[in-house]
Protein backbone atom coordinates (compact mmCIF):
# COMPACT_ATOMS: atom_id res chain seq x y z
CA UNK A 1 0.00 0.00 0.00
CA UNK A 2 1.32 3.68 -0.91
CA UNK A 3 2.10 5.97 1.59
CA UNK A 4 -0.95 8.62 2.25
CA UNK A 5 -0.35 12.35 2.03
CA UNK A 6 -3.27 14.79 3.15
CA UNK A 7 -2.90 18.07 1.26
CA UNK A 8 -4.73 20.62 3.39
CA UNK A 9 -5.42 24.64 2.18
CA UNK A 10 -8.36 26.15 1.94
CA UNK A 11 -6.91 27.68 -1.69
CA UNK A 12 -8.80 25.25 -4.17
CA UNK A 13 -5.81 26.46 -6.81
CA UNK A 14 -3.25 25.20 -4.51
CA UNK A 15 -4.83 21.66 -4.04
CA UNK A 16 -5.54 21.52 -7.49
CA UNK A 17 -2.11 21.88 -8.66
CA UNK A 18 -0.83 19.94 -5.74
CA UNK A 19 -3.46 16.84 -6.84
CA UNK A 20 -2.40 17.27 -10.34
CA UNK A 21 1.52 17.24 -9.65
CA UNK A 22 0.99 14.30 -7.38
CA UNK A 23 -0.76 11.72 -9.81
CA UNK A 24 3.14 10.59 -10.65
CA UNK A 25 4.01 10.41 -7.10
CA UNK A 26 4.41 6.98 -5.76
CA UNK A 27 2.13 8.44 -2.96
CA UNK A 28 -1.01 8.91 -2.67
CA UNK A 29 -2.47 12.69 -1.90
CA UNK A 30 -5.59 13.51 -0.06
CA UNK A 31 -6.80 16.94 -0.65
CA UNK A 32 -8.96 18.97 1.99
CA UNK A 33 -10.40 22.50 2.12
CA UNK A 34 -11.07 21.94 5.62
CA UNK A 35 -8.94 21.27 8.35
CA UNK A 36 -11.58 19.81 10.53
CA UNK A 37 -12.48 17.31 7.89
CA UNK A 38 -8.71 16.13 7.01
CA UNK A 39 -8.40 15.60 11.43
CA UNK A 40 -11.37 13.13 10.84
CA UNK A 41 -10.45 11.62 8.13
CA UNK A 42 -6.60 11.19 9.60
CA UNK A 43 -8.32 9.49 12.88
CA UNK A 44 -10.49 7.05 10.79
CA UNK A 45 -7.66 5.92 8.08
CA UNK A 46 -4.20 7.44 9.12
CA UNK A 47 -1.42 9.16 6.99
CA UNK A 48 2.26 8.83 6.62
CA UNK A 49 2.29 12.64 6.09
CA UNK A 50 0.64 16.10 6.55
CA UNK A 51 0.97 19.67 3.86
CA UNK A 52 -1.24 22.53 5.76
CA UNK A 53 -1.15 25.53 5.29
CA UNK A 54 -0.78 28.19 8.25
CA UNK A 55 -3.88 30.28 7.90
CA UNK A 56 -6.95 28.75 7.02
CA UNK A 57 -10.63 29.68 8.92
CA UNK A 58 -12.28 27.56 11.84
CA UNK A 59 -8.79 25.55 12.36
CA UNK A 60 -5.44 27.16 11.93
CA UNK A 61 -2.29 25.24 10.65
CA UNK A 62 -0.77 25.99 14.42
CA UNK A 63 -3.98 24.14 15.37
CA UNK A 64 -4.35 21.54 13.27
CA UNK A 65 -0.46 20.44 14.21
CA UNK A 66 -1.50 20.35 17.51
CA UNK A 67 -4.12 17.93 17.66
CA UNK A 68 -2.12 15.98 15.06
CA UNK A 69 0.72 15.83 17.08
CA UNK A 70 -1.75 14.97 20.13
CA UNK A 71 -2.36 11.75 18.16
CA UNK A 72 1.13 10.70 16.47
CA UNK A 73 3.54 12.27 18.07
CA UNK A 74 6.07 11.33 15.27
CA UNK A 75 3.96 12.33 12.51
CA UNK A 76 5.88 14.54 9.78
CA UNK A 77 3.94 17.93 9.06
CA UNK A 78 4.94 20.25 6.49
CA UNK A 79 4.29 23.90 7.17
CA UNK A 80 3.30 26.05 4.04
CA UNK A 81 3.18 30.06 5.43
CA UNK A 82 3.43 33.48 3.46
CA UNK A 83 6.75 35.91 4.76
CA UNK A 84 4.72 37.47 6.51
CA UNK A 85 4.12 34.63 9.07
CA UNK A 86 7.75 33.07 8.97
CA UNK A 87 7.50 33.75 13.03
CA UNK A 88 4.62 31.58 13.25
CA UNK A 89 6.28 29.04 11.07
CA UNK A 90 9.26 28.80 13.46
CA UNK A 91 6.54 28.34 15.79
CA UNK A 92 5.43 25.40 14.41
CA UNK A 93 8.92 24.16 14.26
CA UNK A 94 9.18 24.06 18.43
CA UNK A 95 5.43 22.88 18.47
CA UNK A 96 6.79 19.93 16.24
CA UNK A 97 6.49 20.55 12.71
CA UNK A 98 9.06 18.64 10.81
CA UNK A 99 9.71 21.36 8.19
CA UNK A 100 8.02 24.69 6.17
CA UNK A 101 8.08 26.37 2.99
CA UNK A 102 7.16 29.19 2.14
CA UNK A 103 4.80 31.37 -0.47
CA UNK A 104 4.94 31.70 -3.16
CA UNK A 105 6.59 27.69 -3.50
CA UNK A 106 8.25 25.65 -6.22
CA UNK A 107 5.61 23.02 -6.05
CA UNK A 108 8.71 21.01 -7.66
CA UNK A 109 10.50 21.98 -4.03
CA UNK A 110 7.81 20.89 -2.23
CA UNK A 111 7.79 17.23 -3.58
CA UNK A 112 11.17 17.13 -2.72
CA UNK A 113 10.57 18.21 0.52
CA UNK A 114 7.40 15.57 1.04
CA UNK A 115 10.08 12.38 -0.15
CA UNK A 116 12.93 13.68 1.91
CA UNK A 117 10.32 13.61 4.79
CA UNK A 118 8.69 10.39 4.15
CA UNK A 119 12.54 8.99 3.88
CA UNK A 120 13.42 10.53 7.39
CA UNK A 121 9.99 8.91 8.72
CA UNK A 122 11.03 6.04 7.04
CA UNK A 123 14.00 5.32 8.69
CA UNK A 124 12.87 6.68 11.75
CA UNK A 125 10.34 3.43 11.57
CA UNK A 126 12.78 1.15 11.16
CA UNK A 127 14.72 2.41 13.62
CA UNK A 128 12.07 1.57 15.78
CA UNK A 129 11.27 -1.83 14.31
CA UNK A 130 14.81 -2.87 15.45
CA UNK A 131 15.00 -1.81 18.91
CA UNK A 132 11.27 -3.90 18.86
CA UNK A 133 13.27 -7.04 17.99
CA UNK A 134 16.39 -6.66 19.48
CA UNK A 135 13.41 -6.55 22.72
CA UNK A 136 11.38 -9.60 21.38
CA UNK A 137 15.03 -11.57 20.94
CA UNK A 138 14.95 -11.10 24.59
CA UNK A 139 12.23 -12.77 25.14
CA UNK A 140 12.11 -15.73 27.38
CA UNK A 141 10.56 -19.23 26.92
CA UNK A 142 8.71 -18.34 24.49
CA UNK A 143 7.27 -15.55 25.72
CA UNK A 144 7.69 -11.68 25.28
CA UNK A 145 7.67 -8.93 27.45
CA UNK A 146 9.78 -6.84 29.75
CA UNK A 147 7.27 -4.92 31.44
CA UNK A 148 7.11 -5.66 35.23
CA UNK A 149 4.43 -7.90 35.60
CA UNK A 150 6.27 -10.32 32.83
CA UNK A 151 9.59 -10.06 34.88
CA UNK A 152 7.73 -11.05 37.82
CA UNK A 153 6.23 -13.91 36.20
CA UNK A 154 9.52 -15.10 34.50
CA UNK A 155 11.29 -14.60 37.82
CA UNK A 156 9.07 -17.22 39.58
CA UNK A 157 9.00 -19.44 36.86
CA UNK A 158 12.81 -19.75 37.12
CA UNK A 159 12.24 -20.38 40.98
CA UNK A 160 9.57 -22.85 40.69
CA UNK A 161 10.99 -25.28 38.01
CA UNK A 162 13.69 -27.35 39.56
CA UNK A 163 11.68 -28.32 42.00
CA UNK A 164 8.83 -30.90 41.18
CA UNK A 165 5.63 -29.73 43.07
CA UNK A 166 2.59 -29.14 41.40
CA UNK A 167 1.65 -25.85 40.17
CA UNK A 168 -1.74 -23.71 39.17
CA UNK A 169 -1.40 -21.37 36.28
CA UNK A 170 -4.07 -18.32 36.23
CA UNK A 171 -5.36 -16.59 34.23
CA UNK A 172 -7.57 -15.09 31.55
CA UNK A 173 -8.12 -16.67 28.19
CA UNK A 174 -5.14 -15.78 25.83
CA UNK A 175 -2.84 -14.86 27.95
CA UNK A 176 -0.57 -17.65 27.47
CA UNK A 177 -1.24 -20.18 30.30
CA UNK A 178 -0.17 -23.18 28.55
CA UNK A 179 3.36 -21.18 27.66
CA UNK A 180 4.13 -20.53 30.99
CA UNK A 181 3.35 -24.19 32.02
CA UNK A 182 5.69 -25.72 29.27
CA UNK A 183 8.59 -22.97 30.31
CA UNK A 184 8.13 -24.59 33.71
CA UNK A 185 8.83 -28.18 31.77
CA UNK A 186 11.66 -27.21 29.39
CA UNK A 187 13.44 -25.30 33.13
CA UNK A 188 12.99 -28.90 34.63
CA UNK A 189 14.90 -31.59 34.78
CA UNK A 190 12.02 -33.34 32.77
CA UNK A 191 12.51 -31.61 30.05
CA UNK A 192 14.02 -34.56 28.26
CA UNK A 193 10.63 -36.44 29.00
CA UNK A 194 6.70 -35.88 27.83
CA UNK A 195 4.80 -32.47 28.04
CA UNK A 196 1.40 -34.03 27.42
CA UNK A 197 -1.15 -31.32 27.09
CA UNK A 198 -4.77 -32.26 28.28
CA UNK A 199 -7.90 -30.40 27.40
CA UNK A 200 -10.24 -31.08 30.18
CA UNK A 201 -12.88 -28.92 28.51
CA UNK A 202 -12.67 -30.78 25.47
CA UNK A 203 -14.23 -34.19 26.63
CA UNK A 204 -16.78 -35.57 28.30
CA UNK A 205 -16.22 -37.04 31.61
CA UNK A 206 -16.61 -40.69 30.20
CA UNK A 207 -14.28 -39.70 27.57
CA UNK A 208 -12.07 -37.82 29.85
CA UNK A 209 -11.32 -40.36 32.12
CA UNK A 210 -10.62 -43.24 29.33
CA UNK A 211 -7.89 -40.10 28.52
CA UNK A 212 -6.25 -40.07 31.82
CA UNK A 213 -6.32 -43.29 33.10
CA UNK A 214 -6.06 -45.44 29.89
CA UNK A 215 -8.15 -48.81 30.14
CA UNK A 216 -8.29 -52.70 29.94
CA UNK A 217 -9.10 -54.70 27.13
CA UNK A 218 -13.55 -55.41 27.55
CA UNK A 219 -13.80 -52.21 29.70
CA UNK A 220 -16.85 -51.01 27.81
CA UNK A 221 -18.10 -51.38 24.08
CA UNK A 222 -15.79 -51.30 21.92
CA UNK A 223 -12.55 -51.80 24.15
CA UNK A 224 -11.13 -54.57 22.08
CA UNK A 225 -8.05 -54.05 23.71
CA UNK A 226 -6.04 -52.59 26.44
CA UNK A 227 -5.01 -48.64 26.39
CA UNK A 228 -2.20 -47.19 27.59
CA UNK A 229 -3.55 -43.52 29.33
CA UNK A 230 -2.00 -40.36 28.82
CA UNK A 231 -0.67 -40.35 32.46
CA UNK A 232 1.32 -43.37 31.83
CA UNK A 233 2.19 -41.95 28.56
CA UNK A 234 3.60 -38.73 30.24
CA UNK A 235 5.11 -40.45 33.48
CA UNK A 236 8.52 -38.93 33.90
CA UNK A 237 7.49 -35.73 32.12
CA UNK A 238 5.14 -33.17 32.98
CA UNK A 239 1.34 -33.08 32.54
CA UNK A 240 -0.59 -30.15 31.88
CA UNK A 241 -4.04 -30.33 32.66
CA UNK A 242 -6.09 -26.93 31.14
CA UNK A 243 -9.43 -25.75 32.09
CA UNK A 244 -9.08 -27.97 34.94
CA UNK A 245 -12.34 -26.26 36.30
CA UNK A 246 -14.36 -27.40 34.10
CA UNK A 247 -14.16 -31.43 35.13
CA UNK A 248 -16.61 -32.95 37.67
CA UNK A 249 -16.57 -33.65 41.44
CA UNK A 250 -16.24 -37.30 40.91
CA UNK A 251 -13.09 -37.11 38.42
CA UNK A 252 -11.63 -34.29 40.85
CA UNK A 253 -12.00 -37.49 43.34
CA UNK A 254 -10.05 -39.60 41.30
CA UNK A 255 -7.65 -37.32 40.01
CA UNK A 256 -7.11 -36.10 43.52
CA UNK A 257 -5.53 -39.69 44.52
CA UNK A 258 -3.22 -39.80 41.34
CA UNK A 259 -1.55 -36.68 42.24
CA UNK A 260 -1.14 -37.62 45.92
CA UNK A 261 -0.33 -40.86 45.12
CA UNK A 262 1.43 -40.98 42.15
CA UNK A 263 -0.44 -43.85 41.08
CA UNK A 264 -3.16 -44.72 38.20
CA UNK A 265 -6.08 -47.55 37.94
CA UNK A 266 -7.42 -47.63 34.30
CA UNK A 267 -11.10 -48.08 33.36
CA UNK A 268 -12.02 -51.74 34.06
CA UNK A 269 -8.72 -52.41 35.82
CA UNK A 270 -8.12 -53.26 39.63
CA UNK A 271 -4.19 -53.08 39.11
CA UNK A 272 -2.12 -49.80 40.28
CA UNK A 273 0.18 -48.35 38.02
CA UNK A 274 2.88 -46.51 39.08
CA UNK A 275 3.81 -43.12 37.86
CA UNK A 276 5.85 -39.90 38.04
CA UNK A 277 4.57 -36.74 36.96
CA UNK A 278 4.81 -33.25 37.74
CA UNK A 279 1.11 -31.85 37.64
CA UNK A 280 0.43 -28.33 35.97
CA UNK A 281 -3.01 -26.84 35.84
CA UNK A 282 -4.17 -24.13 34.51
CA UNK A 283 -7.93 -22.27 34.56
CA UNK A 284 -9.22 -19.05 33.47
CA UNK A 285 -11.62 -19.01 36.60
CA UNK A 286 -11.00 -18.27 39.72
CA UNK A 287 -10.40 -21.61 41.39
CA UNK A 288 -11.17 -19.83 44.69
CA UNK A 289 -14.42 -18.88 44.27
CA UNK A 290 -14.95 -22.36 42.89
CA UNK A 291 -13.85 -23.40 46.21
CA UNK A 292 -15.90 -21.19 48.38
CA UNK A 293 -18.96 -21.73 46.20
CA UNK A 294 -18.79 -25.56 46.42
CA UNK A 295 -17.97 -25.77 42.73
CA UNK A 296 -14.11 -27.00 43.52
CA UNK A 297 -13.04 -29.76 45.74
CA UNK A 298 -10.82 -27.79 48.47
CA UNK A 299 -8.30 -31.16 48.73
CA UNK A 300 -7.58 -31.09 44.98
CA UNK A 301 -7.35 -27.40 44.75
CA UNK A 302 -4.63 -27.58 48.04
CA UNK A 303 -2.97 -30.18 46.37
CA UNK A 304 -2.37 -28.63 43.05
CA UNK A 305 -1.74 -25.31 44.72
CA UNK A 306 1.34 -25.63 46.05
CA UNK A 307 2.50 -22.57 43.98
CA UNK A 308 0.43 -20.34 41.81
CA UNK A 309 1.32 -18.35 39.22
CA UNK A 310 -0.89 -15.21 37.51
CA UNK A 311 -0.89 -14.46 33.87
CA UNK A 312 -1.20 -10.95 33.82
CA UNK A 313 -3.40 -9.59 31.43
CA UNK A 314 -2.37 -7.74 28.07
CA UNK A 315 -3.89 -4.20 29.41
CA UNK A 316 -2.46 -4.56 32.25
CA UNK A 317 1.29 -4.59 30.13
CA UNK A 318 0.62 -2.17 27.50
CA UNK A 319 4.36 -1.65 26.91
CA UNK A 320 5.34 -4.92 25.68
CA UNK A 321 2.23 -4.48 23.03
CA UNK A 322 4.73 -2.91 20.16
CA UNK A 323 7.09 -5.79 20.43
CA UNK A 324 4.37 -8.51 20.60
CA UNK A 325 2.73 -6.74 17.50
CA UNK A 326 6.28 -6.36 15.58
CA UNK A 327 6.85 -10.56 16.28
CA UNK A 328 3.66 -11.31 15.25
CA UNK A 329 4.02 -8.81 12.12
CA UNK A 330 7.46 -10.80 11.15
CA UNK A 331 5.58 -14.06 11.68
CA UNK A 332 2.60 -14.02 9.84
CA UNK A 333 4.27 -11.53 7.02
CA UNK A 334 6.84 -14.20 6.08
CA UNK A 335 4.18 -17.13 6.24
CA UNK A 336 1.92 -15.58 3.75
CA UNK A 337 4.53 -13.93 1.24
CA UNK A 338 3.71 -10.53 2.52
CA UNK A 339 6.42 -7.68 2.25
CA UNK A 340 4.96 -5.46 5.22
CA UNK A 341 7.44 -3.52 7.63
CA UNK A 342 4.39 -2.63 10.85
CA UNK A 343 1.52 -0.82 11.72
CA UNK A 344 2.19 3.61 11.04
CA UNK A 345 2.30 4.51 14.82
CA UNK A 346 -0.96 5.95 15.08
CA UNK A 347 -2.38 2.43 14.47
CA UNK A 348 0.10 1.24 17.06
CA UNK A 349 -0.88 3.96 19.59
CA UNK A 350 -4.50 2.42 19.11
CA UNK A 351 -3.40 -1.06 19.98
CA UNK A 352 -1.80 -0.18 22.95
CA UNK A 353 -4.85 2.07 23.97
CA UNK A 354 -7.08 -1.08 23.43
CA UNK A 355 -8.75 -3.03 26.22
CA UNK A 356 -7.74 -6.75 24.63
CA UNK A 357 -10.33 -8.80 26.45
CA UNK A 358 -9.23 -11.50 24.23
CA UNK A 359 -5.32 -10.85 25.35
CA UNK A 360 -2.21 -11.77 23.26
CA UNK A 361 -4.88 -14.34 21.31
CA UNK A 362 -7.34 -11.43 20.06
CA UNK A 363 -3.98 -9.16 19.29
CA UNK A 364 -2.48 -12.25 17.22
CA UNK A 365 -5.90 -12.79 15.34
CA UNK A 366 -5.75 -8.93 14.36
CA UNK A 367 -2.45 -8.57 12.90
CA UNK A 368 -3.28 -12.18 10.92
CA UNK A 369 -6.28 -10.57 9.32
CA UNK A 370 -4.18 -7.31 8.65
CA UNK A 371 -0.88 -9.26 7.19
CA UNK A 372 -3.52 -11.37 5.17
CA UNK A 373 -5.31 -8.21 3.91
CA UNK A 374 -2.13 -5.75 3.34
CA UNK A 375 -1.40 -5.15 0.27
CA UNK A 376 1.51 -2.67 1.31
CA UNK A 377 4.34 -2.01 3.42
CA UNK A 378 2.40 -0.41 6.17
CA UNK A 379 -0.32 -1.26 8.37
CA UNK A 380 -3.68 0.69 9.05
CA UNK A 381 -5.29 -0.21 11.36
CA UNK A 382 -9.24 -1.11 11.17
CA UNK A 383 -11.49 -0.85 13.64
CA UNK A 384 -10.92 -3.18 16.62
CA UNK A 385 -14.54 -4.73 17.42
CA UNK A 386 -15.17 -3.92 21.07
CA UNK A 387 -16.00 -7.08 23.86
CA UNK A 388 -16.56 -7.82 27.27
CA UNK A 389 -13.39 -6.85 29.54
CA UNK A 390 -14.01 -9.47 32.71
CA UNK A 391 -14.20 -7.53 35.53
CA UNK A 392 -14.67 -4.66 33.82
CA UNK A 393 -18.48 -4.47 32.08
CA UNK A 394 -21.33 -4.95 35.16
CA UNK A 395 -24.87 -3.57 34.23
CA UNK A 396 -27.10 -4.83 36.55
CA UNK A 397 -26.39 -8.48 36.02
CA UNK A 398 -25.90 -8.83 39.93
CA UNK A 399 -28.03 -6.29 40.71
CA UNK A 400 -30.47 -8.98 43.35
CA UNK A 401 -26.96 -10.50 44.48
CA UNK A 402 -27.75 -13.95 42.86
CA UNK A 403 -25.84 -16.84 43.41
CA UNK A 404 -22.52 -17.33 41.16
CA UNK A 405 -23.44 -20.37 39.59
CA UNK A 406 -26.63 -17.77 38.79
CA UNK A 407 -24.27 -15.30 38.03
CA UNK A 408 -22.63 -17.44 35.66
CA UNK A 409 -25.54 -18.19 33.58
CA UNK A 410 -26.53 -14.76 32.97
CA UNK A 411 -23.11 -13.99 31.95
CA UNK A 412 -23.49 -16.47 29.41
CA UNK A 413 -26.58 -16.25 28.29
CA UNK A 414 -26.28 -12.02 27.77
CA UNK A 415 -23.09 -12.96 25.69
CA UNK A 416 -25.34 -15.11 23.75
CA UNK A 417 -27.43 -12.54 23.09
CA UNK A 418 -24.99 -9.82 22.02
CA UNK A 419 -23.42 -11.91 19.95
CA UNK A 420 -26.47 -13.22 18.01
CA UNK A 421 -26.85 -16.54 19.41
CA UNK A 422 -23.20 -17.81 17.96
CA UNK A 423 -21.67 -20.11 19.98
CA UNK A 424 -18.31 -20.00 18.55
CA UNK A 425 -17.49 -16.09 19.66
CA UNK A 426 -19.39 -16.36 22.75
CA UNK A 427 -17.16 -19.62 23.61
CA UNK A 428 -13.78 -17.06 22.66
CA UNK A 429 -14.73 -14.46 24.95
CA UNK A 430 -15.18 -17.00 27.87
CA UNK A 431 -12.38 -19.08 27.30
CA UNK A 432 -14.13 -22.18 26.81
CA UNK A 433 -14.95 -24.47 23.85
CA UNK A 434 -18.02 -25.13 22.47
CA UNK A 435 -18.76 -28.12 23.93
CA UNK A 436 -18.00 -27.19 27.39
CA UNK A 437 -20.47 -24.34 26.47
CA UNK A 438 -23.12 -26.70 24.73
CA UNK A 439 -23.28 -28.50 28.57
CA UNK A 440 -23.60 -25.68 30.19
CA UNK A 441 -26.59 -24.41 28.22
CA UNK A 442 -27.77 -27.88 28.26
CA UNK A 443 -27.72 -28.14 32.15
CA UNK A 444 -29.75 -24.91 32.18
CA UNK A 445 -32.53 -26.33 30.31
CA UNK A 446 -31.50 -23.20 27.03
CA UNK A 447 -31.27 -24.14 23.54
CA UNK A 448 -28.70 -27.69 24.51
Amino acid sequence: MAATIFFVDDDPRAGELMQRFAEEAPWECRVYRDPRLALADFDRIGAELVVTDLRMPGMSGIELLQALRERDAELPVIIITAYSSVDSAIEALRLGAADFIKKPYDIEELLIQIENNLERSRLRRENRLLKQQLRAERSRYGMIGESPAMERLFHLIEKVAGVSCPVIVEGESGTGKELAARAIHDLSDRREAPFVVIDCGALTDSLLESELFGHEKGAFTGADRAKQGLLELASGGTVFLDEIGNISDALQTKLLRVVQEQQVVRVGGVRPIAIDCRFVAATHRDLRAMVAAGEFRHDLYHRLNVVRLEMPPLRERREDIPALVDHFVKEYAARYGREVEGFDANSMRRLQAYQWPGNIRELRNVVERHITLADGPVLHLENLEEAPVPGVERDCLDSDLPSLAELERRYVLRLLERFDGSRERTASVLGINKSTLWRKLRSWGEQG
